[in-house]
């Protein structure tokens, strides 16, 4: 179960980064002399403005949808984080249930409902699976941030982690498309091609150039997003109340 976590985590912040294959400058084949919002910079420029701005805020709210390839389903992921390491929200798995995350000072927590155990149980035999959901299902577990899932669960947590690779250059190629709003948020549209991957990112025009989505399609699988929200406010990252199974206890 913390190792499906764990991949599901680490893919959102994989497609967190799929933009840093072109945020160098570049010729802006799109338009030669663009005018208006970010007027003289090219996409590359943009794109560089953006990580920076993005890279640097207290906090963020990362929500989207990208694939897994251990499941060959996708992940929908709710997840604020900060730089502090703390992080607060959701995942679920393509009809495989959901889990919960809160991480705060040194503890990790989770909480799985029944179909997420039960998905993550195929090949145990029955009675350790219903062993499993009767005593997690629904219920706050807890692991102390020294074991290497909780490490590295925990790692996903800090922003500096899951930001840090997309400050990297990469070749050219970033070119700027027209202005759009999104959720109300005027915004410019950049483009980028690696390959048979294309990614389209929308960054503020308004403001600090922050990110505020990045889409990717790649042939042959279903579309992925992920948008960017809440820059700068607390995480709800607070100790769960009730009942509350320690896992390094069993």
């Amino acid at each position: 179960m913390r190792r499906t976590a764990l991949a599901a985590l680490c893919l959102a912040a994989a497609a967190t980064a799929g933009l840093t294959t072109g945020c160098q400058p570049g010729q802006d084949s799109a338009d030669s002399k663009p005018k208006g919002p970010f007027a003289g910079l090219s996409g590359g420029q943009i794109a560089n403005r953006a990580l920076k701005a993005t890279t640097g805020a207290s906090s963020v709210r990362l929500k989207g949808r990208v694939s897994d390839d251990e499941s060959k389903g996708v992940i929908d992921i709710d997840m604020a984080i900060d730089h502090e390491g703390r992080c607060a929200g959701t995942m679920r798995m393509s009809g495989q249930g959901k889990a919960d995350l809160i991480k705060t000072g040194s503890t990790v927590y989770m909480k799985y409902d029944e179909a997420f155990l039960r998905a993550q149980s195929e090949g145990e035999s029955k009675e350790d699976t219903q062993a499993a959901v009767d005593m997690l299902a629904g219920k706050w577990t807890k692991m102390a941030v020294k074991g290497q899932d909780a490490k590295d669960i925990a790692s996903f947590c800090d922003l500096d982690s899951v930001l840090g690779d997309i400050s990297g250059g990469g070749t050219a190629g970033t070119t700027r498309g027209k202005t759009t709003q999104v959720d109300g948020t005027p915004a410019i549209i950049l483009h980028e091609k690696d390959g048979k991957e294309r990614y389209t990112a929308y960054v503020a025009t308004e403001g600090k150039p922050y990110l505020l989505r990045v889409d990717s399609v790649s042939g042959g699988k279903e579309p992925e997003h992920l948008s960017f929200a809440d820059y700068g406010k607390p995480v709800p990252a607070r100790k769960p109340t009730g009942e509350i199974v320690d896992l390094d206890a069993l």
